[in-house]
């Protein structure tokens, strides 16, 4: 077997192929080798589908499909990026049993792509949290430290790239789950805006159109080739998004010129920022200047309790659909879930219609205040996230309370828990670490975590952009004047 260097982005790993420099078939050797190596310390991949993998390269090949990323191994999450007929699970045991009915959209366009799916990745059950950490398929490590989490919910995808299994995975964000694990694994993490990806064809919109799938990868090239590769409406999706006026390929390396940048370093929920993550802004603010960008202290004005609030809502309203959907659909029983999956459910459960309607009207008013922002400001810099990645275990529901939950919980008492103030705890608690993300997917704006820089212990430390709707472009230049400026590629971590 050739020796093929791990670190190699998708986009050089397509061209090897292509030149025949390695077969495709070595390059799916050397990925499962990989994969049979490293997955045992950070159980990243949680589903092993190599012989569909060496079925569907056969396949490719012998019909001349040869895509632009032909050859290339890459991962599916387990939520939203089905193939038919194989397991799509969430993460939960409710659905360990049941079988995807149809290829979805996004994942059919990767594999027309070229890209050889070896199996899915880990993540929390339902993608509820910002740690991976699921009952069914256990904690996923962070390569760079396996004591701590690789954030998630996209967290086996980040700690799968970070590792070096593969150089690129599927990724889906719904509060920050592609930008935290990018942050905490070293990697960089597009969101998209609203609507470039399509959901078909289970759904036309995910949580009200907050979340959005994409890639995590090493390099700015690979995210702009692969947004070219799955943006676009599929027929009956609920409308179709501005195409953009070049391929996103064609901004990597295309002048972003002079822009005016605000930042800030404040946790929306006004909690505290660790000073790594203060500091990673800081440094990244004087690059900016050293660039020639016009860099001040500046954010939208935006009530940070009232976003939250308002993203909890439609969330736990969302859990407890579909905990009710796979009770009813696949035979499921409560305890199947786990037990904070059940509490944020029975919550939901209680939240009158027209609440939930009103926490959803509230969306409008924080994206015209971010639009009088960027009437100011091309872009805004935040940290990606408030605090470093927690320990495994760390962020576990105490055992007290535990023991309260699952007493409210037989009560039938979900109601109370609204009524007590939770959700105003929760949304400072639970967001408190990880403040800055959900104001993208609220909007529906772009916005993108870049691995710039390391804190005191080499960890990674990620900061945050984020533009106007539609403009990916603008957030690509960006981001590749900035690899070329200060490269994060031969940051590696030791695993």
């Amino acid at each position: 077997m050739p020796d093929i260097d791990p670190a190699l982005d998708a986009t050089a790993l397509a061209a090897l192929i292509a030149r025949g420099e390695v077969s495709a078939t070595e390059v799916l050797d050397a990925a499962l080798a990989r994969l049979d190596a490293l997955n045992p310390r950070i159980n990243a991949v949680v589903m092993d589908w190599r012989e569909q993998a060496r079925a569907q390269l056969g396949t490719q090949f012998a019909q001349g499909q040869h895509g632009p990323f032909a050859g290339v191994p890459f991962l599916l999450k387990d939520l939203g990026q089905d193939v038919a007929g194989m397991p799509s699970t969430w993460a939960s045991r409710a659905r360990r049993e049941v079988l995807a009915s149809a290829t979805s959209s996004v994942a059919q366009r990767w594999q027309d792509a070229g890209l050889v799916v070896l199996g899915k990745t880990n993540l929390p059950e339902f993608a509820l949290k910002a740690v991976t950490e699921p009952l069914l398929f256990g904690p996923c490590r962070n390569p760079w430290n396996l004591d701590h989490t690789p954030g998630g919910s996209s967290g086996g995808a980040a700690a799968a790239v970070a590792a070096g299994i593969v150089p690129v995975a599927g990724a889906s964000d719904g509060g920050g789950s592609i930008r935290i694990p990018a942050a905490y694994c070293g990697l960089f993490g597009l969101k998209p805006s609203r609507g470039r990806v399509s959901h078909a064809p289970a759904a036309d919109e995910v949580w009200e159109g907050a979340s959005c799938t994409h890639v995590l990868t090493r390099s700015v090239r690979d995210s702009a080739a692969l947004l070219d590769v799955v943006a676009g409406a599929e027929p009956g999706d609920p409308y179709a998004v501005a195409a953009p006026l070049r391929p996103y390929a064609l901004e990597v390396g295309a002048a972003p010129g002079r822009l005016r940048i605000g930042f800030s370093v404040a946790s929306p929920l006004g909690g505290a920022v660790h000073p790594e993550c203060v500091a990673a802004v800081e440094r990244t603010a004087h690059l900016l200047e050293s660039l020639g960008h016009r860099v001040e202290p500046a954010a939208p004005a935006i009530d940070g309790l009232a976003l939250a609030q308002s993203y909890l809502g439609i969330y736990f309203g969302h859990v407890a659909a579909e905990m009710r959907r796979c009770i009813r659909a696949h035979g499921a029983r409560p305890a199947d879930f786990e037990l904070d999956t059940r509490a944020i459910a029975a919550i939901g459960a209680s939240l009158p219609a027209a609440e939930y309607v009103a926490l959803h009207a509230r969306w409008n008013g924080f994206a015209r205040a971010l639009a009088a922002f960027h009437a100011s400001y091309d872009v805004l810099l935040t940290p990606t996230t408030a605090q470093p990645p927690a320990r495994i275990g760390e962020l576990d529901t105490p055992a007290s309370q535990q023991a309260a939950l699952r007493l409210v919980l037989a009560l039938g008492l979900g109601g109370l828990l609204r009524k007590t103030g939770i959700v105003d705890d929760l949304a400072r608690q639970s967001l408190a670490r990880t403040p800055f993300t959900q104001l993208a997917n609220l909007t529906g704006a772009p916005a993108m975590s870049l691995p710039l820089q390391v804190d005191a212990q080499g960890m990674p430390v990620g900061v945050q952009f984020i533009a106007p709707w539609g403009r990916e472009d603008l957030l690509l230049r960006l981001a590749a004047q900035l690899e070329a400026a200060q490269p994060w590629a031969q940051r590696r971590p030791l695993i």
